[in-house]
């Protein structure tokens, strides 16, 4: 009988640091998870994301006021409807932070299909509506939306799944062009009937920079740019105004003639060069006086380059440049070749577009019209922008979930659970 009532004491011993055993690996599992390099990549991209959305406010409230007073909307009308745009596209960026890979697999047939809908919309009388030449546009009462921006981040996913589904089939030059060619190319043609040249150039380098980063072959690749140069070129020749705005690239606007199309590049120039080193100071912008045509929106760097000077410009480069960086250690670090080109596409849209908005402000490149994005004034360019961004981000959170043996099998849970094995045995 005493034998058989000491062992009680000797469970009760050993139950003690079963109760206490898990306490250390609850406190410092999730620590190391916080800091381990998937999540570093995901607080790294949503945090550069939110600064330059947070950055790009401040300076279209700056470069904003005098446009939309004459457009009676106030001096502050257009900043409160870019921030209304960036209240709806956060929550969106973060919801869509929250799915799974299946998700956008799921949906990138549906996606393609809707926003191509959506951009047929632009020539319906009545509901399309035209700016600055272009086509491109849709209103509905007093909504007013970019169809083309939605069909970016549809066009990305889609390219994305049907290279993930022929991964083992690129080297064969048919399943690379189909259906790509055909389906992408309608996508981007649409786009160029409005007469959006610069969206349809985004979107071309979208494609190229998704086919690329999912492993196609250089020679094919070369094929597609000189076949597309090729359309490029007669797309240009066949309209008088795209003509006029190479020729004025190509011969430099000089103070001598300055109208037409060289008004805007020379005015832009003066603007960066009145910023200096330092700037005149925010809100301390000549050029958005009426001078600059689309202060807040294509041209909003040039105003960055007056007021903030080559110090605020620089560092709105450096953080495009922690964004890119951001994105490729989301592209090293995944194992899925569907997030590892999605992401790419979203990369290669974002900083491409980025640099070319800062190269034509510059006059590295013609005018283009496209948005600097995050920066830029435009309801639709935002919240598409942080859409993208919130799908690369739910692969960034995806990645980083470690397997559940992980959590518990730590030298010292081992040690417990072979007890508590020896005792249940012995019982």
């Amino acid at each position: 009988m005493t034998a058989t009532r000491t062992p009680p004491p000797r469970t009760q011993a050993r139950t003690a640091p079963q109760a206490r055993g898990p306490r250390p690996a609850v406190a410092v599992i999730p620590v190391r998870k916080l800091f381990s390099a998937a999540q570093t990549n995901y607080f790294l991209l949503l945090g550069v994301t939110l600064f330059l959305v947070i950055f790009g406010l401040v300076m279209v409230l700056s470069s904003s006021t005098i446009e939309s007073f004459n457009d009676d909307e106030g001096f502050f009308g257009r900043f409160v409807r870019q921030g209304l745009f960036a209240v709806v596209g956060i929550p969106l960026m973060l919801l869509a932070s929250r799915m799974p890979p299946t998700f956008w697999k799921r949906w990138a047939w549906p996606a393609l299909l809707f926003g191509g809908a959506l951009q047929m919309l632009v020539f319906v009388p009545g509901i399309g509506l035209g700016y600055g030449g272009n086509n491109n546009w849709i209103r509905v009462g007093s909504f007013t939306a970019q169809p083309s921006e939605f069909v970016k981040i549809a066009l990305i996913v889609w390219v994305a799944w049907v290279l993930t589904t022929k991964q083992d089939l690129l080297a064969d030059w048919k399943h690379v062009a189909l259906p790509i060619a055909p389906v992408g190319g309608l996508a981007i043609m649409l786009v160029l009937v409005g007469n959006d040249l610069g969206t349809a150039s985004v979107m071309l380098l979208i494609v190229l920079g998704c086919m690329y980063f999912a492993g196609v072959r250089l020679k094919f690749l070369l094929t597609g740019v000189a076949a597309i140069a090729l359309v490029a070129f007669i797309f240009v020749v066949s309209s008088s105004s795209r003509m006029e705005r190479i020729n004025a690239w190509r011969s430099g606007c000089g103070p001598e003639d300055y109208s037409g199309y060289c008004w805007q590049p020379e005015h832009a120039n003066w603007a960066l060069a009145a910023g200096g080193l330092f700037g005149k100071g925010l809100g301390n912008s000549v050029a958005k006086w009426n001078w600059l045509p689309e202060a807040s929106s294509d041209y909003i760097f040039a105003i960055i380059g007056e007021e903030l000077g080559l110090i605020g410009a620089v560092v709105v480069l450096a953080l495009f440049v922690v964004l890119t960086i951001a994105f490729v250690r989301i592209i090293r670090t995944t194992r899925d070749t569907f997030a590892r080109i999605t992401t790419a596409g979203v990369m290669v849209w974002v900083v491409g577009q980025a640099f070319v908005n800062i190269a034509v402000v510059l006059g590295v490149l013609p005018v283009l019209g496209v948005p600097l994005p995050l920066i830029s004034a435009g309801g639709s360019a935002l919240i598409a922008t942080l859409l993208g961004i919130g799908v690369v981000l739910s692969f960034a959170r995806t990645s980083s979930a470690e397997p559940e043996e992980e959590v518990v099998q730590t030298p010292a849970d081992r040690s417990r659970l072979l007890a508590e094995q020896r005792v249940r045995s012995r019982a």
